[in-house]
């Protein structure tokens, strides 16, 4: 199974976690969605699809590096 690491610095509440595990969830392939809103990072299983889960990420309002 695929994984992606990605950090989003600009998390800082409950509100964000939500919106981008909604925006990414909805990514082709994505079976989970793993937020750690305390270390600013999103863990994605299920796709290999780096961009897809960027632009996601940009749709929920927050930048992945």
């Amino acid at each position: 199974m695929s994984e992606i690491v990605l950090s989003v610095p600009g998390m800082h509440c409950d509100h964000c976690v939500h919106a981008i595990r909604q925006e990414v969830g909805a990514v082709a392939g994505v079976t989970a969605v793993h937020v750690d809103l305390a270390a600013k990072t999103v863990r994605v299983l299920g796709t290999d699809d780096t961009a897809a889960v960027r632009a996601a990420i940009e749709e929920a309002g927050y930048e992945a590096a």
